[in-house]
């Protein structure tokens, strides 16, 4: 009898997420399929031609990509670098390791991402100068539980006792 703590990704049906003619991704949530609280894991797939989720950073959670097939561009921070299978990527909390990936090859690009999963986290999205808070379930966590999701612009701004009485 196979352990609720394990999972075969080949058992496992692929989500997908597409929007516009630019983000295509399917992905498989390993860890929240094995029952992982604190550290989540997803196998990925980005397909040729298009890019991940929109540039961005978290303030609470890490995250690390492992390439298992493919070559692409990792947007990271001010920089543009290759990656390819075998490559490893650590991306600490914070705006040095803003991230997005893009898959300028001819075949699907294969990876493993890895995330904290604490909550509430904040997440910056610098290229669309906007702002997600997120509380009650960690960013790739479940929705249901969700309490607070609220994607707001960077340039909206009110003072502490706005909206109080008195």
């Amino acid at each position: 009898m196979a352990h609720h703590h394990i999972v075969n990704a080949q058992d496992l049906p692929w989500t997908e997420t597409t929007r516009g003619s630019r983000v295509a991704i399917r992905r498989k949530q390993l860890g929240a399929a094995a029952h992982g609280q604190k550290l989540g894991c997803s196998l990925l797939e980005l397909l040729p031609g298009k890019q991940s989720w929109p540039r961005h950073y978290h303030l609470a959670n890490e995250e690390a990509l492992f390439f298992l097939e493919g070559s692409g561009k990792l947007r990271l921070g001010d920089e543009t670098v290759p990656v390819t299978a075998g490559d490893y990527v650590a991306l600490p909390a914070g705006p040095a390791c803003a991230h997005q990936l893009i898959n300028d090859g001819e075949q699907p690009l294969r990876y493993l991402a890895f995330s904290t999963m604490l909550e509430p986290d904040v997440i910056v999205y610098p290229d669309s100068n906007k702002v997600g808070v997120l509380a009650g379930a960690a960013p790739g966590g479940n929705k249901a539980a969700r309490t607070l999701e609220a994607y707001l612009p960077l340039a909206t701004q009110v003072g502490y006792w706005d909206g109080e009485e008195g």
